[in-house]
């Protein structure tokens, strides 16, 4: 009885394991066939023939070329000063909201927190043009401080770190209180330190939304431009040059891949910790 059951948990976890083989192989064909399509010809990118795969000869040529013409070291620096810059304003100020609306206590803070929540249940397109206007009179168009603006304060990270904050004892706050801390000594020295799981996955979340924004930049600037609208100008209205689009969009690809491996354990940790999905 023991070994027909043994038998049978060995067969659910090999079907298991192979379901999980099969699903990730399927998740990365597109991003082979990308990196395949960077070394093809024009031709080889458009051909309808299901059986060339591998491009006939290898040209690394596509990469000198965006590299050169797209000047990728200014949009790297561009782009990662945009996730630097959101990261760190939204952490921030997440924070302090989300600690001021879990657990202080005043007058007109449902009634905020529901203006808060008001922002997540309508599309982010509608703030667009308000926005715009907002930079537009700051005079500070075409620059990186106009893109990280609309990322600086942000709903969604108020939202879970009130809810992070919500989660913890009450004990530690009067624990705080009776050693002399006031409003400020305790949520910086004992508060938010509990909430490092938090912040992380609002990092996390922020720096992807950043990394992939599109209708922001190409709104805002002409010149100061991160990869992801840098990428989307490639396209023309009539032809597009396949191999060289898919040699950039592969090299777009670098910074978030560095900092995943940079950062692999703190982007698991905030994930789990979080519940979510990017």
């Amino acid at each position: 009885m023991m070994e027909s059951m043994q038998k049978k948990q060995k067969l659910t976890a090999a079907g298991i394991y192979i379901l999980l083989i099969l699903v990730s192989i399927t998740m990365l064909v597109p991003f082979l066939w990308m990196a395949l399509t960077a070394f093809k010809t024009i031709t080889e990118s458009t051909s309808v023939d299901p059986f060339v795969i591998f491009p006939s000869s290898w040209k690394p040529d596509n990469f000198a070329t965006v590299i050169n013409n797209m000047n990728f070291p200014v949009l790297y620096i561009n782009t990662l000063l945009l996730i630097l810059g959101r990261v760190v304003c939204a952490v921030l100020t997440a924070t302090m909201a989300g600690y001021a609306f879990g657990r202080l206590e005043f007058p007109g803070r449902n009634f905020m927190f529901s203006l808060v929540m008001f922002q997540m249940m309508v599309p982010g397109q509608i703030f667009i043009i308000p926005q715009y206007l907002m930079v537009s009179k700051l005079g500070v168009l075409d620059s990186i401080f106009a893109l990280i603006f609309p990322g600086m304060v942000t709903a969604f990270g108020t939202f879970l770190l009130r809810q992070t904050y919500m989660g913890l004892p009450k004990d530690l706050e009067e624990a705080a209180r009776l050693d002399g801390c006031n409003i400020g000594q305790t949520f910086l020295f004992i508060m938010a330190p509990l909430t490092r799981s938090g912040m992380v996955s609002l990092g996390i979340f922020t720096a992807v939304f950043a990394y992939k924004d599109l209708m922001w930049p190409l709104i805002c600037n002409r010149n100061v431009m991160p990869l992801s609208a840098a990428l989307a100008k490639m396209q023309g209205q009539y032809s597009n040059n396949y191999p060289q689009l898919m040699a950039a969009s592969l090299l777009a690809c670098i910074p978030m891949i560095v900092l995943y491996l940079i950062f692999q354990k703190q982007f698991i940790e905030g994930i789990a910790t979080s519940g979510g999905k990017l």
